[in-house]
């Protein structure tokens, strides 16, 4: 069904005659794929655009016949970063994400193809289409590694002493900020299993990341799982799910968690997506057990294409953890906001987060409550040009500043990644 939507939209967006490549087209017909594949990749080299977007919009599609999607998709993502008005490009390519389990970036694409001005009656089966595919995505997974240079690994503090009712105490230097070259390793995967013929269905996610060092008492270890059943209600998605973590810092257990999940996501017009998640559970800190304690946190966020090209969004989000000891238990909040755009075949983003937090109460020894102001700002480009077998390298740069009435928490940190990322 999903198929057969995007398929139709797809076709009416065609518009034009397609250019005629007629000997690659030839060898294509008569099965010699390997020379239809030659003559392709020659032709995307050709200095009219058009030629070239025919070749590897035709190239892709031979691909897709043979089972070789993330090779498809490349192609096609090659076709929209020249032509970002290409609307059967870009939604062949949605389409293809789907069939590849990413969903989230398939969405992406159907909302930057709605930005450029579909017909009408295209914008409808598009609409379907979106519809459709938030009930769909039967399984996916993503990887990223990254070198990540670091002037804090620890985030800790460069202050020299701790205030205290009794006086300045000297922090010890292991107990200071250190500078370290770190490997970063993500991933994530999930699954849905389909409930009946309805729309329904149980999901099951499972998250991991490392940020591993030489000195390994500094290596940072954390994973995550969850499962609970996903439904949709209107144009509303709902999920609900039981999850668990566990952390290791120096590869020694330092915290786990259990936790209920619920999650809303729904689409605001043509370009726009919202989602609202909330959470709430029982930490276990296994190095100091004052910190054990109730969570609860929440988040509202929103994008929106303004281009085929570019997009927005913002989000607000609150925390508050109930510990042992009140000293421990903290109230924060944050809002944050980011943007990216494509520049030929590079997607640049920024992005920007602001927050507040602030204990209930003073530790004994201090003269005032722990109360921080955080900053982050993020720089990222992916290079898409440079794909190889669905990777394409990506950097970052992100700078974080800590103030806290607490010397232990205010801390300075600018880390930069370079490594690569699955690209779609």
């Amino acid at each position: 069904m999903i198929a057969a939507i995007l398929a139709a939209a797809s076709l009416a967006a065609s518009g034009a005659t397609p250019i005629r490549l007629n000997a690659a087209q030839r060898a294509e017909k008569l099965g010699k794929l390997q020379v239809a594949e030659q003559a392709y990749a020659a032709l995307a080299a050709d200095p009219d655009a058009n030629v070239r977007a025919e070749a590897l919009f035709r190239h892709g599609q031979m691909l897709v016949q043979s089972g070789r999607l993330a090779q498809a998709a490349v192609l096609l993502r090659r076709v929209v970063d020249e032509k970002p008005d290409a609307a059967r490009a870009r939604l062949e390519l949605a389409r293809l994400l789907d069939r590849m389990g990413r969903g989230d970036q398939a969405l992406r694409e159907l909302r930057a193809a709605q930005a450029s001005g579909l017909p009408l009656g295209v914008a409808r089966l598009v609409d379907r289409y979106s519809e459709a595919l938030r009930a769909a995505r039967p399984v996916g997974a993503s990887f990223e590694i990254a070198l990540a240079p670091d002037s804090n690994i620890s985030r800790a503090t460069g202050t020299d002493t701790l205030t205290t009712l009794l006086g300045d105490f000297e922090i010890d230097r292991a107990s200071k900020a250190r500078s370290g070259l770190g490997l970063k390793i993500g991933g994530q995967a999930y699954k849905r299993f389909r409930l009946g013929e309805a729309e329904h269905s149980i999901l099951a996610r499972l998250n991991g990341s490392a940020d591993l060092y030489r000195r390994t008492q500094f290596s940072d270890v954390a994973l995550d799982m969850s499962v609970g059943p996903e439904f949709r209600i209107g144009r509303s998605r709902i999920s609900l799910g039981i999850g668990a973590s566990q952390r290791w810092y120096g590869f020694k257990p330092s915290l786990r968690s259990a936790r209920l999940d619920a999650n809303w996501s729904r689409p605001v017009g043509d370009r726009s997506q919202m989602r609202l998640s909330v959470s709430a559970g029982h930490i276990d800190n296994r190095t100091n057990d004052l910190q054990d304690g109730k969570f609860a946190s929440g988040q509202l966020a929103v994008e929106h294409a303004l281009s085929p090209t570019m997009g927005v969004g913002m989000s607000v989000g609150a925390d508050r953890l109930s510990a042992k000891d009140d000293a421990y238990s903290t109230a924060g909040r944050r809002i944050g906001a980011f943007a990216w755009r494509d520049v030929g075949r590079t997607t640049l983003s920024i992005g920007a987060e602001l927050g507040r937090l602030r204990a209930d109460e003073r530790l004994v020894l201090l003269p005032e409550a722990r109360s921080d102001r955080f900053t982050r700002i993020t720089f990222g480009a992916t290079f898409r040009q440079l794909t190889v077998a669905g990777f394409a390298p990506v950097s970052r740069l992100v700078i974080e500043r800590n103030r806290s009435t607490v010397e232990f928490h205010d801390y300075e940190r600018t880390r930069t990644e370079i490594g690569i990322v699955r690209a779609f």
